[in-house]
């Protein structure tokens, strides 16, 4: 079968490709730079535009299967054009897809759940590579500046997103399923802070912004108000499925879901000077 991944260089995406391309799948990956892709050897990388139906009928050619991201266009902008694309899908004879969730109901993932093809959507909470933010401020000051810093975090490693959408892409068992996707332990800030300076070899202050200065932050980085207030409220008060974990990578993958540690370490020259 040939699969096609959307997103293919995004931080789930990367790990949906290289899941597949592992499992000796074929892979077409999506992106609207192929010059700057850096996939794996063997995947097809084409051009296309989600924003943008007319720029995919190339990619859709022969595809059995596709996972699709919700949102494109400006940063955490949903995409307006889902219909077009599950009726792409749906024209090609596209059987199985999955969508990753983005936080909240979309145009897509409605079109998705009432297209009648087999479809599983995937819910990760907090991803680990979240703290790749806090490199350059570890590499200059050796310090992470958060806010609410006795918040709790089910976090997930992108590499275990991406078995579960491998496994959902290709084996049958996961039409209409809902995978609340956890790490395999609640941790605190400090508890990724303290991660992070054992494979940096030094030790990193971690200091607390007070909501007004978060927000400041964030506005400054370019983010829309209605994020920031997001981000102010899973911060503040993280629901219950950001900080509870879940077996869901076992059960799916047939092996436990990877560690904070493990990320840092595969991630360490990140934090290094």
């Amino acid at each position: 079968m040939t699969i096609l991944v959307t997103g293919a260089t995004g931080s789930v995406g990367r790990q949906v490709v290289a899941e597949l391309v592992r499992r000796g799948e074929r892979v077409r990956a999506l992106t609207r730079r192929p010059d700057r892709a850096d996939l794996p050897a063997g995947v097809d990388v084409v051009r296309g535009d989600l924003t943008d139906p007319d720029s995919l009928g190339p990619a859709f050619e022969g595809v059995d299967a596709v996972h699709l991201i919700t949102f494109g266009g400006a940063l955490f902008e949903p995409l307006t054009t889902g219909p077009d694309i599950v009726e792409l899908a749906r024209e090609a004879g596209v059987r199985r897809v999955t969508v990753l969730f983005g936080g909240g109901r979309t145009p897509l993932q409605d079109a998705v759940e009432e297209s009648g093809l087999d479809w599983t959507v995937l819910m990760p909470v907090e991803f680990m590579s979240n703290a790749l933010e806090w490199a350059e401020g570890i590499r200059a000051e050796g310090a992470v500046r958060e806010p609410f810093t006795g918040r709790l975090s089910a976090m997930v490693h992108e590499a275990d997103i991406g078995a579960v959408a491998a496994v959902a892409l290709t084996r049958e068992g996961h039409a209409g399923k809902t995978y609340t996707i956890t790490g395999p332990e609640v941790l605190t800030l400090r508890d990724k802070v303290d991660a992070l300076a054992r494979v940096r070899g030094q030790a990193i202050r971690l200091v607390e912004l007070s909501e007004a200065e978060a927000r400041e932050r964030w506005r400054a980085a370019g983010l829309p108000q209605e994020t920031v207030d997001f981000l102010i409220t899973v911060y503040g008060n993280t629901p219950p499925e950001g900080c509870t974990v879940l077996g869901t990578v076992e059960e799916v993958t047939g092996r436990p879901a990877r560690t904070f540690a493990e990320w840092a370490r595969e991630h360490a020259a990140a934090f290094r000077p």
